[in-house]
């Protein structure tokens, strides 16, 4: 099977013109209950995570991050699929959803903390701040393993197909198309199908890991990879954000119901670099990034708004929120200040430790023979 014999569930045009096609029918009820704020909503978080990405890409260039990896042009796939999910889910992310980890709750800057390197998480998974995400994971697929296992935990806590959606939980993984080659991947979906978990492993497909295009790295649709284990799985047309919000809200459900996991290919694109460490002039042509930058998801919500109404105004008002929203980040990152050395022992376990506390005591003699050092050696430059 081919890449053109596959079924694309697309509810929005290029132009942002509503056009379901056949695949999307059954997705329709979703989109239709959405009220004009929700849709509207949509739209606020892709304005606004693409102006916190641009303005953090430019403070990596400034020499304020160690690294970025940036998510223009994946907007529509990852705020579709996280206003999917419900507040019980527990969200599994790569490295890449900075729109994903802000809807459920993450403050921004914490990402920047991590990419800075002042923390060596970034933030607290259990502070319900949060919204049940985990850190990011900048091992390729091993957060898939992650997900599954606590995925498992759920079924044998009893927390999914009760038939209470309001108290049945799922879980929702996130990765990228080179990390779907990762045998991590692999196993967590075998063991997601032989469990019946309810997860939703969620694939953005942006076409390149790093150098390597997903035509080398793949002789099949990368959709047919959850099928082979027995895992339902759709491709999604990932630049249009009501077709993700669907198909990811119709595929949580089921999870959560206990219908086991679900699979998504959300087709997108990555307009920028892999990381800010990266120059993707090196590996792909400008016709193909202008090709994709006719799809452009924020555009195409654009359009779609417009023809349902939306004046200026609003508008306006959304890209003035963005702008607020990136000057903050850029503000919050300059008052930064490099954590102290016992950062280096702190949580690494939940509960005190005598060997950490011995090592910790250590340092701390160490660092202090060095000011005792210099005073001594001052001293002696008096005499």
């Amino acid at each position: 099977m081919t890449d053109a014999d596959i079924p694309v569930v697309r509810v929005l045009d290029a132009d942002g013109s509503y056009a379901p096609n056949a695949a999307a029918e059954q997705y329709l009820p979703l989109i239709d209950a959405l009220p004009d704020s929700e849709l509207e909503q949509l739209y606020r978080d892709m304005v606004a995570i693409r102006a916190i990405d641009t303005q953090a890409t430019n403070l990596q260039r400034q020499g304020q991050l160690a690294l970025w990896p940036p998510s223009r042009g994946q907007e529509a796939a990852q705020v579709g699929s996280a206003r999917a999910a419900r507040p019980q889910d527990t969200i599994f992310p790569s490295y890449r959803e900075h729109a994903v980890t802000r809807i459920r709750g993450v403050d921004p800057v914490d990402i920047i903390k991590l990419m800075r390197g002042t923390s060596n998480g970034g933030w607290d998974p259990t502070d319900p701040r949060n919204g049940n995400t985990r850190i990011y994971t900048l091992v390729l697929g091993s957060q898939t393993l992650h997900a599954t296992g606590l995925a498992m935990g759920l079924v044998f806590d009893g927390k999914c197909g009760t038939g209470d959606p309001d108290r049945d939980e799922a879980v929702m993984v996130y990765y990228g198309d080179g990390a779907s080659s990762q045998g991590d991947v692999h196993e967590a979906m075998v063991f997601a199908a032989s469990y019946r978990t309810p997860e939703v492993f969620f694939l953005q497909n942006n076409h390149w890991a790093i150098s390597v295009p997903v035509s080398t790295q793949s002789r099949v649709p990368l959709v047919q990879r959850g099928i082979g284990y027995g895992i339902p799985s759709v491709r999604v047309d990932g630049n249009d954000v009501l077709a993700s919000y669907a198909v990811t809200r119709r595929a949580l459900d089921e999870a959560r119901a206990g219908d086991g996991p679900r699979a998504i290919e959300a087709v997108t694109y990555r307009m920028g670099a892999h990381t800010t460490s990266d120059d993707p002039t090196k590996y792909r042509g400008s016709a193909e990034e202008q090709e994709w930058a006719q799809r452009d998801p924020i555009a195409r919500m654009r359009a779609y708004l417009e023809n349902r109404g939306a004046g200026e105004s609003f508008f306006a008002d959304v890209e003035a929120e963005a702008a607020d929203a990136a000057e903050d980040l850029r503000v919050r990152t300059l008052e930064l200040v490099a954590p102290g050395h016992d950062a280096i022992f702190d949580n690494v376990y939940s509960d005190p430790h005598p060997l950490v506390a011995e090592q910790k005591a250590w340092h701390q003699q160490y660092e202090a023979s060095f000011s005792s050092g210099a005073a001594a050696g001052r001293q002696e430059e008096i005499r």
